[in-house]
């Protein structure tokens, strides 16, 4: 008589023990429960724009459905290197080939990791600046690297070049920076982009720049990219996402343009963690951009959506901090008492998604140590109804 197996399913060492559930899901699955109106996580609720989705649509139709190159096609990666040259180029930017310089990705994320990937080894550090997107931290540590966390200055969200360059080492391997930013909607300066190319100059030290929302910048400023600078560009990875720029974050194609002996090695991971990206997407992705209209139009269009969110936040108690760039909006809640208690950041954002009816997100989920200094995060990605549903709610703060 055979002895009967008992199922067990082995126990795992986590290569990420210290990641839990995110309080983006948290916050959504909240207001979905509560029935508020969602303003917490980072993603439109309009369409795009139907032209792009005839164009993926007519590749699938012409039987544009098999495995493109690992690089991405040949006829987006052109479209990406000449847009990059339109945009950056008269500002002295750098040119990138299309053919050893551009990979396509499966958005930003996974550009990001694989860039990390590529470059750091067990024990190399990797400075960040908090309050940073949430993915950067645990990207460092699956490659074995170690997080040095340098936090932006508190309150205007500038980068502190002291502490920077105080928290660079021998160990140092690279540096990751985020312009506009998530979460706090600021953006780099020219002059802070020259003193970070001084800085970095006589060092070894690797960039990642995420620039996602590279095309989310008001009050005619303009988005200095690190391709603009050149000390900057041959040593960095510079990172966009089509799902930002086009509102179709969920497709989760992006980029990286890097000097050729970086994209090589980045390439070696990726194509073993991706291999390649939907192809469909691409050929629409490049028709598409033969018009520039749609990121050249864009500023204006989440300005206009800006200003009608902080003209109706402005009628509330919060205390409006600058949005720059990005579609995010940040408010500092000291000056708000719930009903007999005050709240940090979290307490905060989980009383005004029951009781008022709006999701937000608290700063804090983006310190490693949960750094509360009052501040919460809104996005303004969303349709008109929807700021004034939620602006509505917020009148009765």
């Amino acid at each position: 008589m055979e002895t009967p197996v008992t199922p067990r399913t082995p126990a795992l060492r986590s290569r990420l023990p210290q990641v839990g559930t995110t309080i983006f899901t948290v916050m959504s699955a909240l207001a979905a429960e509560k029935g508020a109106v969602n303003l917490g996580q980072g993603f439109p609720d309009f369409d795009c724009d139907p032209a792009l989705v005839a164009a993926v649509s007519d590749a699938m139709a012409r039987g544009l459905n098999q495995y493109p190159p690992m690089t991405g096609l040949p006829v987006l990666r052109e479209a990406i290197a000449a847009k990059l040259a339109a945009w950056h180029g008269p500002h002295g930017g750098r040119s990138y080939d299309a053919t050893s310089e551009i990979t396509v990705t499966a958005g930003a994320t996974q550009a990001i990791l694989t860039a990390i990937l590529a470059t750091v080894h067990p024990g190399d550090e990797v400075i960040v600046l908090e309050p940073c997107y949430d993915s950067y931290v645990p990207n460092i540590e699956l490659a074995g690297g170690v997080p040095v966390r340098v936090p932006l200055t508190p309150g205007s969200f500038r980068p502190d070049f002291d502490r920077i360059a105080a928290a660079i080492g021998p160990q140092t391997r690279a540096l990751l920076i985020n312009s506009p930013h998530n979460p706090s909607a600021t953006i780099w300066s020219a002059e802070d982009m020259r003193r970070l190319e001084a800085l970095l100059a006589p060092t070894d030290i690797l960039l990642i720049s995420d620039e996602v929302y590279e095309h989310m910048v008001f009050d005619g400023r303009a988005h200095e990219s690190a391709a603009r600078y050149p000390g900057l560009a041959a040593r960095g990875f510079i990172v966009s996402s089509f799902g930002k720029t086009y509102h179709v974050t969920g497709w989760k194609v992006g980029y990286v343009a890097a000097p050729a002996a970086l994209t090589a090695e980045f390439r070696k991971v990726h194509q073993f963690n991706v291999f390649t990206v939907n192809t469909p997407m691409q050929h629409g992705l490049a028709r598409y951009m033969a018009d520039p209209a749609p990121y050249r139009d864009l500023p204006a269009f989440y300005q206009r959506k800006r200003d009608l969110f902080r003209a109706g936040l402005a009628r509330t108690r919060f205390r409006l901090l600058p949005s720059e760039g990005s579609y995010f909006q940040c408010v500092d809640i000291s000056g708000l008492a719930v009903p007999e208690r005050e709240l940090g950041e979290a307490a905060f954002c989980q009383w005004l998604t029951s009781e008022i009816g709006v999701a937000a997100i608290p700063l804090s989920a983006f310190y490693g140590n949960g750094f509360d200094q009052k501040v919460i995060r809104f996005c303004f990605a969303k349709r008109d109804e929807t700021l004034n549903a939620a602006l509505e709610r917020l009148a009765r703060l």
